[in-house]
């Protein structure tokens, strides 16, 4: 039986909540931001000398693995939180944020497999970031897999806490691949070392991704709630008829 802090007990603020339609218009306002952004991107930067049209790629690439990392900031603070307070609220925005960081780490790597085919010749090869970010998006499968087969909630929360932390702890890894070890891949896409013609979009998509994580995450967050409170009810109810 769950001992952690129970959640609140009124569905709607579990599903929704005041703000639950704000909600909603921050998403439309995300995904046409990210359209628009996408747009200036594509349109209004020169193709690359050496790489031509490919190269704006980076517009989805860079903005995606920037945000996955942000992603597992949050999974790694809201562990630690959930671990020094025992506070279920810290349990479910770390798995929500590690969600959203997985699709986006899958992402990048997809995206980074279109842009190396032409580039280097191959989908993959063993390059240091590209194999860093591989296993960073393994231990976070194993975390989401950690979830959803374990049912004591307390249990859970604990072991998804440690993975959780443990995956964080790559991230500085992958970051820092291109320049701790020979590698492939270009060192780290920044504002201050791509071409200035490229910066304005780059700015404005990493904005858009950005966006669009708090609004999933936040979405995920909700639905979260949710099903901990089914499970709660669930609990009560079996506990109710064993009483009777």
């Amino acid at each position: 039986m769950s001992h952690a802090v129970p959640l609140e007990s009124d569905s709607a603020a579990a599903t929704g909540g005041p703000g639950g339609r704000g909600l909603e218009w921050f998403g439309v306002a995300a995904i046409l931001m990210l359209v628009g952004a996408q747009a200036l991107g594509l349109l209004t930067s020169p193709a690359d000398r050496d790489m031509g049209h490919l190269q704006k790629i980076m517009y989805v690439h860079v903005p995606a693995a920037w945000n996955a990392f942000i992603a597992f900031f949050v999974v790694a603070v809201s562990s630690l939180l959930y671990l020094w307070k025992g506070q279920e609220r810290h349990d479910l925005l770390a798995a929500s944020a590690a969600e959203v960081g997985t699709v986006f780490t899958a992402l990048t790597l997809a995206l980074g497999s279109i842009w190396g085919r032409p580039t280097w010749g191959v989908w993959w090869t063993w390059d240091p970031r590209l194999t860093s970010t591989a296993v960073l998006l393994l231990i976070f499968v194993g975390y989401l897999s950690l979830r959803a087969f374990i049912e004591d909630a307390d249990r859970r929360a604990q072991w998804s806490a440690a993975v959780g932390l443990l995956g964080a702890l790559n991230v500085p890894i992958v970051y820092m691949s291109v320049r701790w070890w020979r590698t492939l891949h270009q060192i780290q896409s920044t504002p201050s070392t791509v071409d200035p013609e490229y910066v304005v979009g780059l700015r404005a998509n990493a904005i858009a991704v950005l966006l669009v994580l708090v609004y999933f995450t936040m979405k995920r967050y909700r639905a979260a709630r949710a099903e901990r409170l089914a499970e709660q009810l669930e609990e009560q109810a079996a506990l109710e008829g064993r009483g009777a």
